[in-house]
């Protein structure tokens, strides 16, 4: 006796084009989350993290407050750069997330791109504490030695992290999420698409990210039976 096979769901894909040095992206990505764990679907849906550099000419191993190059890169005053720190600060602080902007280091983000594409199925993990590591704690994330710290912390072997980042692994993924921003024409982060067809620009509220996460789904599902 043959018994039948179930038939695969269909699954709406979500890729997530975001900078480690973006607060928005940070933001957007506990927003999504907080969409994303609500959504009765969910585990319909896929989600892909992608790389995006708001400011890929930063000097690797600058070391310099990110005010202070804020505001030799946009000629604005600290006084004004610090305000606006303030007022994104106050808008993590409502979705539960801690930062201290006093802190912050201006770095590449490279290499901590290509850390997040190393991680495996860890990818979601080494993220979060990227970001949590540049905008709270202070680390210095185009260094070598912080990002092998950065993923431990999130479960990923030191060792294995160090020579992985040695010889150049993830650059090409690195790469290739750059590409695909530009033939998408994406211009800021954190921007998301679902399967390739409808975008959402920003850290936009939850209902927005739900409401995407539905249009994606019925998208794929009209697909199927069309």
């Amino acid at each position: 006796m043959t018994l039948p096979t179930e038939t695969a769901v269909p699954t709406a894909h979500i890729e997530v084009w975001s900078d480690i040095a973006c607060p928005w992206c940070y933001i957007g990505k506990r927003r999504f989350a907080e969409a994303l764990d609500s959504f009765e679907d969910r585990d319909r849906i896929a989600v892909t993290w992608r790389s995006y550099q708001l400011s890929p000419d930063t000097q690797v191993g600058l070391r310099k407050p990110e005010v202070e190059a804020l505001v030799e890169m946009k000629g604005m005053p600290a006084d004004q750069i610090r305000q606006m720190f303030a007022q994104v600060a106050a808008t993590a602080t409502q979705v539960g997330l801690d930062s201290d902007f006093d802190t912050d280091i201006a770095a590449n983000t490279f290499d901590a791109h290509r850390l997040v594409h190393l991680a495996g199925d860890k990818r979601d993990d080494v993220l979060e504490a990227l970001f949590r590591a540049h905008f709270l704690e202070g680390e210095v994330v185009d260094d070598r030695d912080a990002l092998v710290r950065i993923g431990a912390s999130a479960g990923l072997d030191a060792e294995s992290v160090r020579d992985d980042l040695a010889a150049g692994a993830g650059a090409d993924a690195v790469r290739a999420d750059l590409a695909a921003a530009r033939e998408l024409g994406v211009t800021g982060v954190p921007f998301f698409v679902a399967n390739r067809a409808v975008a959402v620009s920003g850290a936009q509220p939850k209902d927005v990210f739900v409401a995407l996460l539905e249009r994606a789904l019925a998208d794929v599902d009209a697909e199927t039976e069309a």
